[in-house]
């Protein structure tokens, strides 16, 4: 059950204010739906991934928590949590040794919905480093795909949150989605 989003924004302003009971009881409040957007991220890696959706969604929430900028509403903040996922996958496959430009990379199976099969940190460095390039070309669909593929929001949500219409985000992520189909390709050969 998704809590109201009246709740979530009187406790981020709270928060923000420096109460760390509202801080808390805001974790407490939103951990079941953190929980339940790691756990759908994990499910894309290879079985015996080290790190559960537990410690992936703490440790998103407390880089979350740790910056400077306060978070306005539901919305904003799971993308933001989306962004921090993404940031904890990414610094964990490169401190795995995955190398920058690619190397030893194999084959990497590109579904229609952006899923993927069971991969490796160097997978999830070469879709990083597609979606930066995506990100400097368009921006709004770069943010796209990283609130779907690692922030877990639905097109309803990625709407809400970028302050654009639910069919420019549906043909936004339609094109992002073959755009990055094509560049991960094209790093195979």
């Amino acid at each position: 059950m998704e809590p109201p989003e009246g709740e979530i924004t009187k406790l981020l302003r709270l928060a923000a204010e420096g109460s760390q009971e509202a801080r808390e009881n805001l974790f407490q409040l939103v951990l079941p739906r953190f929980l339940s957007i790691a756990a759908a991220r994990l499910r894309r890696e290879k079985p015996g991934y080290s790190l559960t959706s537990r410690d992936l969604a703490h440790e998103a929430f407390l880089r979350l928590d740790g910056q400077k900028a306060h978070q306005k509403n539901r919305a904003h903040l799971y993308a933001m949590f989306g962004k921090m996922i993404r940031r904890v996958l990414i610094d964990r496959a490169k401190s795995k040794g995955a190398q920058k430009n690619g190397g030893d990379w194999q084959r990497v199976s590109f579904h229609s919905n952006l899923s993927l099969p069971p991969h490796r940190e160097e997978e999830v460095l070469a879709i990083h480093e597609c979606l930066e390039k995506l990100e400097k070309d368009n921006a709004r669909q770069g943010r796209i795909v990283e609130l779907r593929f690692f922030g877990g929001l639905s097109n309803e949500e990625i709407a809400e949150q970028l302050g654009v219409s639910l069919s420019t985000v549906e043909s936004d992520w339609r094109f992002a989605r073959a755009w990055l189909r094509m560049e991960l390709e094209g790093r195979r050969k």
